[in-house]
């Protein structure tokens, strides 16, 4: 998250606020869209001057690509926790629980997270499940679009738990079922607001399949 401040809070009082800040854009979101959304507003529910949201935030887009952010490495923890926990107790069997484990902790996150279904990793919708607001594929890196920084993540991830064949093939493996997983999911949070469970499953055994070309 601090990379994508204007300023890091170095005392407890300043990291509550910037965390209050990033949890009311969030609500915000759900409640009045993107668009809608402005920094006065965030600044009076979290309780904080506007001078202060200045402080930390750019603008209203800085604000949300630290959500975006914070979202991620939310994602990430709650996958890591999760095989942790798998690995410990003998119930990690094979690389498609990884795959299923993180389809199910996205769709858990899109039900369940303030603000994800509007902004989960950069990209912002008008709506769960699109379209995207044109220009915001590139939020997390102004060089980069966001699911290659979310599959450069997983890739990582993937890395440390597997015994995954290292180098440009994997990488672009990755990319392209991250791509492929977001087309499908967008399309079953647009079917049904809590995701249509039958297109949760077809997008497990796509990726599935596609993978088993590039893992072991």
């Amino acid at each position: 998250m601090t990379s994508t401040l204007r300023r890091r809070p170095a005392q407890r009082r300043s990291v509550e606020r910037v965390e209050r800040m990033l949890d009311e854009c969030a609500h915000l979101l759900d409640e009045v869209g993107y668009e809608a959304l402005t920094t006065k507003e965030v600044a009076r529910r979290a309780e904080v001057p506007i001078g202060t949201f200045y402080q930390f935030f750019s603008d209203k887009q800085g604000l949300v690509r630290a959500l975006a952010l914070r979202n991620l490495d939310a994602f990430l923890h709650r996958i890591t926790e999760r095989l942790t926990e798998r690995i410990a107790e003998a119930d990690l069997d094979h690389w498609t629980d990884l795959v299923d484990l993180s389809i199910d902790e996205f769709v858990e996150m899109k039900r369940t997270v303030p603000g994800f279904a509007v902004v989960d990793f950069g990209e912002v919708l008008v709506a769960p499940g699109g379209p995207a607001i044109e220009g915001t594929n590139r939020m997390l890196d102004a060089a980069l679009e966001n699911n290659v920084i979310v599959a450069d993540r997983l890739r990582a991830l993937t890395l440390d738990l597997l015994d995954a064949p290292v180098g440009p093939g994997l990488d672009r493996a990755l990319l392209v079922a991250v791509e492929a997983a977001d087309a499908v999911l967008k399309l079953a949070f647009r079917m049904s607001p809590d995701g249509d469970p039958d297109m949760i499953v077809e997008c497990k055994q796509l990726v599935h399949r596609y993978l088993a070309n590039h893992l072991p």
